[in-house]
Order: structure tokens, then sequence, then C-alpha cells
């Protein structure tokens, strides 16, 4: 809980918000919502609110021998972030990463690991909190608190009000790799299969994305740049090449979400809640 965490400074621009936006999936020349995230010629031309979770991000620091983590059976489990200021398309920004706990599930059933970063322009500006949650399936019994875990959102239990299709690229991984995360799970057939996977899967952030820019087209009017939160869980892979159905649920200020893949009806986003400006 004590680990310090450097802090992570970095310059980015058009061209890094443009190429996160097509590892999403979007680049319709056509299609005026697309040509916002991907041309910065465009009227509107703005960064996609979940480009944060690629920002300010430390190394990954559970590699390191001095945690005692058994880090090749870490998972990413959870994912929130929420903006507090409009996202510029060019900044310097500022990453600050704390631990802020650790739940001991018992021997045998693993460790959760939750973390939060604050992203700031380098002139102070507050502009997101992103928070994550990391399964460590094999450190389980280190004699840690049980406790308090992170409340769930629950769906409602009631037919979705409406729901977005996209259907990703089989190239989707190799390029959003390019934005940051280059585990070798992501583009090496050979390794993917020594995981457990039938070939390379999709990014989780990935898919985040994608649910992201869903929600707004199907309750946002169009307007990407609407989204101010999202919370969800990473419930199972995505295949490049795959549909990505988001079922959404309007209820007053909150939008309850899930994803499942069409051709295999398996839910990959769970838990979901998303709130717009």
């Amino acid at each position: 809980m004590a680990r310090d965490f450097a802090d992570v400074e970095r310059r980015y621009g058009a061209d890094d918000c443009i190429l996160y936006a097509l590892g999403l999936g979007l680049g319709d020349p056509e299609t005026q919502r697309h040509l916002r995230a991907v041309y910065e010629g465009a009227e509107g031309f703005a960064a996609l609110p979940s480009f944060v979770n690629v920002l300010g991000t430390p190394p990954f620091w559970a590699k390191d021998p001095s945690t005692g983590l058994t880090w090749q059976k870490i998972v990413h489990g959870e994912q929130a972030f929420t903006l507090h200021a409009p996202l510029p398309v060019s900044a310097d920004i500022v990453g600050q990463t704390r631990l802020t706990g650790l739940i001991d599930k018992g021997a045998g059933r693993g460790a959760l690991i939750y973390t939060e970063r604050e992203i700031s322009s380098a002139d102070g500006v507050r502009l997101a909190t992103v928070s994550s949650t990391l399964f460590a399936r094999a450190d389980g019994g280190f004699g840690g608190p049980d406790g308090p875990l992170k409340p769930v959102h629950t769906v409602p239990d009631r037919a979705p009000d409406a729901h977005f299709d996209v259907a990703t690229s089989r190239r989707a991984a190799l390029i959003y790799r390019l934005s940051g995360d280059k585990n070798p799970l992501h583009a090496d057939p050979a390794l993917a299969k020594k995981a457990g996977f039938e070939r390379p899967i999709l990014h989780g952030l990935c898919s985040m994305g994608i649910a992201a820019w869903s929600v707004t087209m199907a309750l946002g009017g169009g307007d990407f740049t609407a989204l101010r939160h999202l919370e969800l869980r990473f419930s199972a892979p995505v295949y490049p090449g795959e549909t990505i159905r988001t079922e959404v649920w309007e209820d007053g200020d909150d939008i309850s979400l899930r994803a499942r893949v069409l051709e295999r009806d398996a839910i990959v986003l769970s838990n979901g809640r998303a709130r717009l400006k």
C-alpha cells in the first residue's frame, strides 16, 4: 500500500487522439461522427473521453520482483473513469498513480488490487480520475483484509432500452496496441494459444472504448463528448473481428450497460454504469 509510483509525464497531440480512435474502429470518412474523432480538420474535432484510459499510465509495476506478485496470472477485472474537465486534443499531462486497496480473497482464491490514477494538465488543471481493479489470481492467502469490496452496479432486470452494434476489425488489436499496451497476447498467435486462447484477443480497454462510443451513439444524440463517467467489469475476452453489441438502460442520470459478442452470444462487459453531461 505504501508503494511509491513516480509521476508519469506525457505530451500528446491530435495524432495520438486519432490513432486511439482508429484503434477502436472509427474511421468512416462519410460519417461526421467518425470524422470528429479521426480528422483534425473536422468541425468539432475532439478527443474521445475514453482516451484517458491510456494517459499517464505507469510501467507494468507488478512485474517488479519486489512486489512478490505472480504477474503472469494477473488479469484486468474492472475499470472506471470520470472526466472533471473537457479533454484537450493536445496537452502536457501528468499521471499520478496510487494503490487504494488490497483485498485477500484467501489461499487459492486470489487477491484484488485497487489502483487510482489522477490525470492533470502540466499547469495543474484536474482532467480525470481513472481507477482499476486487478485480479491477482495466484496471490491470495497473504494475510490481508477481506474487505471492503468495491460496490458493483447491477443492470436492470428488463429488456434494454436501446443497443448499438460495432463490428470490430481483425486488425483492431494490432492498431490499438500502438496506443500503449503492447502485451504480445494481443498480437502473437503462438503466445495467445499458450495462454489458452485460440488466437490473439482484443484489449479489454479497447472493448471498453467501443462501449463508451456506443453509449453515446445509442443515447447521447451522437455527441461522444457528452460522456463524463463510465465504469464496468471485464467478463470475457473479445476476438478481433467479432461484433460487440452494447445494450443500455436509461434511468434518470444513470445509464446501465453491458456488452455481448453476437457471434458467440457471450457477455464480455458487465455491471456497467455511465453518465452523460
